[in-house]
């Protein structure tokens, strides 16, 4: 099923970006980022809304058919993947926002921050609320349940933050993606599942992209990322697995706090990524996207040794 999820996103994937041509659905560059990106105005967006219908696709089937896990883990998976999709609908949003608005040139740009935040907390707070007592290991000991639950609503809006923050290169958060949930694919059909649509996506968002990934794919990547470490691994390794994702957003927090106290800027741009394009002997996009591939594989390689070795 990996190798039909696979494949069936690459054609999702492909047809959404022929639409997407023909309807004009390009991805405005922002002029005061990165020079090296204004070639890429134009380029598809919402590349995220085709490999999260194939997630979809192929999940329920398996689900309904009881090829998802019997009994607890057929819980799990089905919170996960409810999640990932409620997630993904946040993102969704902002995805067609964005869209409409440079088609007409008029209506709302995007969801705002104070919008956003709000759904993703109680879709985080429903994950909580079940994932709770489904958890693989104690998350905060003698602290009772309340303490679980808002401990997991903020990783899982965390999580879904910090993988969108990363979203910015080419192929830069479906390699981080894949990389991170490589320990859990043998425990987790939603999570093993993510990475085969995200190497059907990776095929055309490889360097130079041919569609970019919108806020629907990098909401659901970060969901699955949260809950599958949650219910199968140890919250506590997300972090470690994730470390990109973490500075990413660690970035953007630093950056604003000290502009709005000081007025200077501690990166050349946030997200972190940007900052090695701008520095005085700037990375090659490439070369930023891979060596932060690297540190993800060792640090996730981490997470498998403080595992056990187990899957």
């Amino acid at each position: 099923m990996l190798i039909v999820a696979a494949l069936l996103s690459w054609f999702l994937v492909g047809l959404f970006i022929r639409v997407s041509k023909a309807r004009g659905w390009g991805q405005p560059v922002r002029k005061e980022g990165s020079a090296s990106h204004l070639v890429k105005e134009g380029t598809p967006t919402a590349g995220g809304v085709p490999f999260v219908l194939a997630l979809a696709l192929v999940f329920f089937p398996l689900y309904l058919l009881g090829r998802a896990g019997d009994g607890l883990n057929a819980q799990r998976e089905l919170l996960l993947m409810l999640t990932a999709l409620g997630m993904g609908v946040i993102g969704g949003i902002d995805d067609l926002l964005k869209i409409r608005s440079r088609m007409t040139g008029s209506g709302k740009k995007e969801l705002l921050a104070r919008e956003k935040f709000p759904l993703q907390f109680l879709v985080a707070l429903a994950f909580a609320w079940f994932a709770a007592p489904l958890a693989a290991h104690e998350l905060v000991p003698s602290m009772g349940r309340w303490a679980d639950i808002l401990l997991l609503t903020f990783v899982m809006v965390g999580s879904v933050n910090a993988f969108n923050f990363t979203d910015g290169l080419d192929g830069l958060l479906a390699g981080v993606g894949i990389i991170v949930l490589l320990p859990l694919m043998a425990l987790s059909p939603s999570a093993a599942l993510l990475v085969a649509v995200l190497l059907g996506y990776l095929w055309f968002n490889a360097h130079p992209a041919r569609v970019f990934m919108g806020d629907m794919g990098s909401h659901a990547i970060g969901a699955i990322a949260a809950g599958a470490y949650v219910l199968y691994a140890d919250v506590w390794l997300l972090p470690i697995a994730a470390i990109i994702p973490v500075l990413e957003v660690v970035s953007v927090a630093i950056q604003v706090a000290v502009f709005k106290r000081t007025g200077r800027r501690v990166f050349r741009m946030t997200p972190f990524h940007h900052h090695f394009e701008n520095i005085d002997q700037p990375w090659p996009e490439t070369h930023i996207t891979v060596r932060f591939w690297m540190i993800t594989a060792v640090a996730t390689a981490l997470v498998w040794f403080l595992l056990g070795g187990r899957p």
